[in-house]
Parts: C-alpha cells; sequence; structure tokens
C-alpha cells in the first residue's frame, strides 16, 4: 500500500498572523514538502493543478520534473490533471517526458477540476464536462498505446498518422487514477479501462464515497478485469495532529474556521463528525484511517492533505514527521496484516513492465518522405 500527501497549492492568509505567502513562497514550500516526504519514507507526492487565484500550480509537469532531479525514491503523482481542458496530446507529450526524466516515477490522476471558469478560459464549455472527460481520455488512452494514431473526435481537431511523442518509457503507459468527488460517470470510467480510481474523500460523508467504490468495484469486475476486491482504490484524507488531541484542536481551529474551501460554514466539530477530517493525537488518526478499510474495502493508496488553508511550512513540516514517524509505520502494517492475498498492491513502473512481459524500447524512427521506409532501412 502506498502512503503520501497531496496539495492544491492554496495562497492562503495565516490566520494567527495575517501573514499571506507570496506565490514564489508557496511554490518553494510545496517543494520543500515533497522533499520531506521522501526523507520521512513516505511514497507519493501529489499537485493539483489550477489556474486561478488562490492557487498556484498551474503547471504540475514543471514543478513535478524539477522535484524528480531533486528525489530519488518518490513517487510523483498529480492530484489532478485536467483531462477536459487539457489537449490529451499535450497530455500524452508532457507526461511521457516526466516519466522519462523521472526513470518511471510518475502516474496521473485525470479529473475535471472544482473551478467552473477554467472552461471558458480554455475555450470549452463546462455543460460538456462528461462528454470531455470520455473523449479526451479515449484519445490519451490510445496515444499512449499506438505508435500511430487516426482520430476523430467532437471537441479536438481530428488527427491522422499522428505519433505522440516521446513514447511511453519501456513500452508501458504512465498508470492512471481517476480521481472524483461526486460523479458516477467517473467511477464507470476508471472501471472500463482498469484503471484505478480516486475517492477525494475529505468532503463527503462516508456514505457517498463507499456507494462512489462499490460503483467502481462492480463495474471493474463487469468489465472483466478481475474481482470486484481487486479493483484498484485510492483515498484523500485530511489530519491535522500534534501528540495531545486537545492542543491539535486547539491549534487547527482557527485556519478551518478561515480556511477558503470549508470556513464559514459547520463547525470543526461537526466537520469531524460528519466527515473524514481527522484532528488529535497520532494515535487517533491511525484508528481513524483503518476504519476506512471498513467501509470501503482493501485499498492501495492513501493521500493525505496537509498544507492548506494558510498553514505555515514550518507546521506542515512538523506534521509530517509525525506522520512519516509514528503513523504510516503502524498503518503499513496494520493494513498489510488485513489484506488478502488476491488484493493486488498498488501498481508502479516496475510491476507493469514485469506484467507487460518486460521493458521494451518504444522509439518510432522517422519515416523517409520518398522511400516510405524508416531511414536507417532506406539506406
Amino acid at each position: 500500500m502506498q502512503f503520501g500527501v497531496f496539495t492544491v497549492g492554496d495562497v492562503t492568509v495565516d490566520p494567527t498572523t495575517g501573514r499571506e505567502p507570496t506565490e514564489h513562497e508557496r511554490i518553494k514550500a510545496m517543494v520543500a514538502i515533497a522533499l520531506k516526504a521522501e526523507e520521512v519514507g513516505l511514497d507519493v507526492f501529489a499537485a493539483g493543478e489550477h489556474h486561478n487565484p488562490p492557487f498556484v500550480p498551474s503547471s504540475p509537469t514543471t514543478m513535478l520534473g524539477y522535484i524528480a532531479a531533486r528525489t530519488e525514491r518518490l513517487l510523483l503523482s498529480t492530484a489532478t490533471t485536467l483531462i477536459t481542458t487539457n489537449d490529451p496530446v499535450k497530455i500524452a507529450e508532457d507526461y511521457a517526458m516526466l516519466q522519462h526524466l523521472s526513470n518511471g516515477r510518475v502516474d496521473l490522476m485525470m479529473g475535471r477540476g472544482n473551478t467552473g471558469p477554467v472552461y471558458p478560459w480554455f475555450g470549452k464549455d463546462i455543460r460538456a464536462g462528461i462528454p470531455l472527460a470520455i473523449e479526451n481520455y479515449e484519445l490519451l488512452h490510445r496515444l499512449w498505446r499506438e505508435d500511430v494514431v487516426d482520430w476523430k473526435g467532437k471537441y479536438r481537431t481530428p488527427l491522422q498518422s499522428f505519433t505522440s511523442t516521446p513514447r511511453p518509457l519501456d513500452g508501458v503507459p504512465p498508470f492512471v487514477w481517476h480521481g472524483s468527488i461526486r460523479s458516477p460517470e467517473i467511477a464507470e470510467q476508471a472501471a472500463y479501462y482498469g484503471d484505478g480510481f480516486f475517492a477525494n474523500h475529505i468532503f463527503w460523508p462516508k456514505e457517498h464515497t463507499q456507494r462512489m467504490i462499490e460503483l467502481y468495484r462492480q463495474r471493474y469486475a463487469h468489465y472483466g478485469h478481475g474481482t470486484a476486491d481487486q479493483a484498484i482504490v485510492g483515498l484523500g484524507g485530511q489530519v491535522f495532529m500534534r501528540r495531545n488531541s486537545q492542543d491539535a484542536v486547539r491549534e487547527f481551529r482557527p485556519y478551518f474556521d478561515n480556511a477558503p474551501v470549508y470556513g464559514h460554514g459547520p463547525s470543526l466539530e461537526e466537520f469531524t463528525r460528519e466527515t473524514p477530517l481527522t484532528v488529535g493525537s497520532p494515535q487517533q488518526v491511525i484508528d481513524r484511517t483503518l476504519g476506512f478499510r471498513e467501509y470501503v474495502g482493501d485499498y492501495q493508496r492513501q493521500l493525505f492533505l496537509m498544507d492548506h488553508a494558510g498553514l505555515p511550512l514550518k507546521t506542515v513540516l512538523e506534521q509530517l514527521d509525525l506522520l512519516g514517524e509514528e503513523v504510516v509505520p503502524v498503518l503499513r502494517k496494520e493494513f498489510a496484516a488485513r489484506r488478502p492475498a488476491h488484493v493486488p498492491d498498488a501498481p508502479t513502473h516496475a510491476s507493469m513492465v514485469a506484467a507487460a512481459g518486460g521493458a521494451k524500447d518504444s522509439t518510432v524512427h522517422a519515416v523517409d518522405d520518398v522511400t516510405g521506409k524508416a531511414p536507417e532501412v532506406a539506406r
């Protein structure tokens, strides 16, 4: 099972000091968090994609490529890649390039995002959100698996004899998760392709998450990818810890009360009761997280949101120390002990290469315009 953190990259005023970080400071802080995640033994760092204030991660591949150069083991992911407003051709090429630069330490989480105005900014209609997600991913899926693609759809210009470059590392595309908070169509899409399904799991009651994952598992089995309990599931989560639970509640309350997403709404107590948000001691986080298995089954990835709502970098790094030293080692042991042998581990580049029968050079050589053959053959 993989454990890690994800960031949405919000630039938010610290309610206890009144200070707002600059965009530069926030970007550097996200890098520091990724480096700390590897230092404390986490598996994954994931970054969102946003194109509007107060968020800064508009170019995940740029940031993840930089982090790849400064890490050795950390798996780099997106917390959202906007499959609706990005060109699938550009996604195919950008993330294949990142896959090569990181030596396979990359996967993606496809999503529609949570900002309505992003659609017209990129020339799209929000009313076509689901059809865009379906059509664009169908093309992306083909671009990574077919060397030459002829394609025609509704939402972009046709492709004729197109080869996306570079080709996926070792002939194996990055693993894809489909992330959703509320859309059963996305769970269906993930199941159809045999991809992973990631439930955000930070805003809604557990019953909602349970229904979404049950649908995905049922449809995964329907499409013949394995049994329902072999489907690849990921969960989000949200925690704030101190060794003493009362200290955690007291320190986190002003950040919760003023957070851009849920501030000035339900109380902290109501929110922690009705959603998976956990504010307390490391043991409380362990107990709550282990409880997720009771209603979603055995799953493969758990990512925590820890750097939002104006929390200063120093505090976030302290949270990561607690997560890496006291929480994750227990979770690893307990989840492993409870998982049946037939339930798969989280996919990695190495495991997918092995399943494909080994690595292969997927380079596509140019064709001579006169002979119609590759240049080395034409000579």
